[in-house]
């Protein structure tokens, strides 16, 4: 049956992309007030929809996971654009490879899919500073996602160089983009700016034309709807399984009283923190969910296709919820499709209830990628991390009276070594302190080289220590993710005030902002002389190891037995933070395209705390999510 029926489905996807390419003149998407509903070249439309980050997925399983989600029912896919992601410094922009956004979008019109583009300029997402790039915090004044000029400013930069690659591939100029939203959950930040949405809204029409339906996402919360709102937009909303679909859809009816119903963001499953338990969520509550807003007619986009943050840098952001709360480095939140893209009881829960409404395509749905567990991997230690700066920070330390945020310093990502020396002797114990809230996010500290504990924002702010005036303290200060939902203010990094010794300020630090990521992908500490290393395993350093492949190269999951925190690269390439001590998490996806054959595979680990008695990696065919330890268990804390 599966051959008979592949064929029948490269037949079924020709036809759609045939009549994707009809005469633009003849296509038309538009909402039709009276009979409230879509219209598609003017005939009656409901589309069922799904999520996918193409920022999060490998770029050769792209097609994969697009393929998986047109088996399942799904018309219609929706796709945020991460501003950050391509514009990663001021006029300098990125669109090669993953990131290769037009790509994207040529893949699933190929495909047969419609396409509702996320453009932001903010998105949240689970996303570092929801999409926004983190430059934009080097004015420190700006008001972001306001009327503010600077704001403004920078975004009808991006503006003008992103929407003129979306308007050709808009569905009334042959392409297959049916809407666009702008912004994303504005309601929900407090600054309430009409006048921003307004600026949006009119440099959107400007770049894409009259026709195109741009429209907002908002919470059913009455504030949420009066400020995340604007005439001229088309106002939907958001909601999980766990809503009241009547009522959910009552509060749309109160902001857009005519056309489709239509709820943007379907939760199937919800986001996971450090040290909080993997969320789950049951696939016949989702069903019942689902079929619930079908059988009224609605339009519906389904969180469906969560993956893997897989990027060349760490991208999960953070939410604030009376505290700092980061995301794990896994997007799979009891998703549908899971972060291998291997179909779940859900999807198939999922598929059947679209089958009530709608025909499914013909054909089998393409199983699951093949994993391999390959085993156990030794690794040694090859440096301390304070003994390889001049690798990690080759221009030179900036020299400052009082320590500088990452902002100031121009570092978006990664971590700074803030270096200074005891000014007196402290043969007894004395508190190094940190003021409220100026630890962001994390600070290992280091006392001549031997490490001592670590200071958290919302944690632990000080340590007790001892030494002789000129000893070497160094804090390494770790960015764990700009907040992207939740907070009012700009989430800015490092050591925002000055840290104090038994209340005396310090003073004469030198700054060291590390380019890691550059090193690693550049193939150190791999291509470099061996160092002769201490044997000590507490405290940040590099570890190295290689493995090879059996003659394959599936996808694998990698585990860190008796490791406490830190970042894993396999050949140059970053697969984000583990956070062992802390979970959920305890495993990271490493897709099969980034294996070699026939040749070693470079390992490196910066792990941050401490390393086990015997440093070893043990590799699986399946993903470790949910093993939580509180906070109040960790030896360092």
């Amino acid at each position: 049956r599966a051959r008979m029926g592949l064929p029948a489905l490269a037949l079924l996807l020709a036809a759609r992309l045939l009549h994707t390419q009809a005469s633009p003149s003849a296509r038309s998407f538009q909402v039709d007030y009276e009979h409230n509903c879509f219209r598609k070249d003017g005939a009656p439309f409901r589309y069922i929809s799904g999520s996918i980050h193409y920022a999060r997925v490998p770029r050769p399983a792209w097609r994969d996971r697009l393929l998986k989600m047109y088996m399942s029912g799904l018309s219609t896919v929706q796709v945020y654009v991460p501003w950050n992601y391509h514009e990663t410094l001021p006029g300098v922009y990125d669109f090669a490879g993953n990131r290769d956004v037009e790509a994207f979008l040529d893949l699933t019109a190929e495909l047969g899919l419609l396409v509702i583009l996320r453009p932001g300029p903010y998105i949240c997402a689970e996303w570092e500073m929801g999409g926004l790039p983190a430059w934009l915090l080097w004015k420190r004044d700006i008001n972001l996602r306001t009327s503010n000029p600077a704001y403004l400013a920078a975004v009808d930069s991006w503006l003008h160089i992103l929407l003129p690659k979306i308007k050709p591939r808009l569905y009334q100029h042959g392409g297959n983009i049916i809407s666009v939203q702008v912004e994303n959950e504005y309601g929900s930040y407090y600054a309430c700016d009409y006048g921003y949405l307004r600026h949006l809204l009119g440099s959107f029409r400007a770049l894409l034309g009259s026709e195109v339906l741009l429209f907002t996402t908002d919470s059913t919360g009455v504030e949420e709807l009066r400020c995340g709102t604007l005439q001229g937009l088309y106002a939907t909303v958001d909601f999980g399984p766990g809503s009241n679909v009547t009522e959910a859809f009552g509060a749309q009816r109160r902001v857009q009283p005519k056309g489709p119903l239509v709820n943007s963001e379907y939760y199937t499953g919800w986001l996971d923190y450090w040290g909080e338990a993997h969320a789950s969520t049951s696939a016949a509550w989702v069903a019942r969910g689902l079929e619930d807003m079908l059988q009224l007619g609605a339009s519906i986009n389904m969180q469906v296709s969560p993956f893997l943050q897989l990027t060349s840098l760490p991208w999960p952001g953070a939410d604030y919820k009376d505290q700092y709360k980061p995301v794990t480095t896994s997007y799979d939140y009891d998703a549908p499709l899971s972060e291998a893209g291997d179909p779940t009881e859900k999807l198939f829960a999922i598929r059947t209830v679209i089958s009530k409404f709608q025909p499914l395509p013909f054909g089998p749905m393409p199983p699951a990628t093949p994993k391999y567990a390959y085993g156990w991997v030794a690794l040694q230690k090859y440096a301390d991390l304070l003994d390889v700066l001049d690798v990690l920070c080759p221009s030179g330390p900036v020299q400052s009276q009082f320590p500088l945020t990452f902002e100031a310093l121009k570092q978006v990502h990664g971590f700074v070594v803030y270096h200074t020396q005891l000014p007196w002797d402290v043969p007894d114990p004395a508190t190094l302190d940190a003021p409220p809230h100026s630890i962001c996010d994390r600070g290992y500290v280091m006392l001549q080289k031997e490490y001592q504990g670590t200071l958290e924002r919302d944690g632990q702010t000080m340590l007790h220590v001892t030494g002789r005036a000129g000893d070497t303290l160094d804090i390494l200060l770790e960015n764990m993710g700009r907040i992207s939902f939740g907070a009012n203010t700009s989430d800015f990094k490092g050591l925002l005030r000055n840290l104090s010794l038994n209340s005396r300020p310090l003073s004469n630090w030198l700054l060291y902002p590390l380019a890691i990521d550059t090193a690693v992908q550049q193939g150190w500490p791999h291509t470099a002389l061996p160092k002769s290393s201490s044997g000590g395993r507490v405290g940040p350093a590099f570890y190295t190891g290689t493995f090879e492949t059996p003659g394959i190269a599936w996808d694998t999951f990698v585990k860190f037995p008796g490791w406490s925190k830190g970042l894993l690269w396999i050949n140059g390439f970053n697969l984000g933070r583990y956070w062992t001590r802390r979970g959920p998490q305890q495993t990271l996806f490493v897709p099969g395209s980034l294996l070699h054959v026939g040749h070693p595979n470079n390992i490196t680990v910066l792990e941050l705390e401490g390393a086990p008695p015997t440093p070893v990696l043990l590799f699986l065919d399946r993903p470790l999510y949910n093993r939580t330890l509180g906070c109040n268990t960790m030896a360092t804390e």
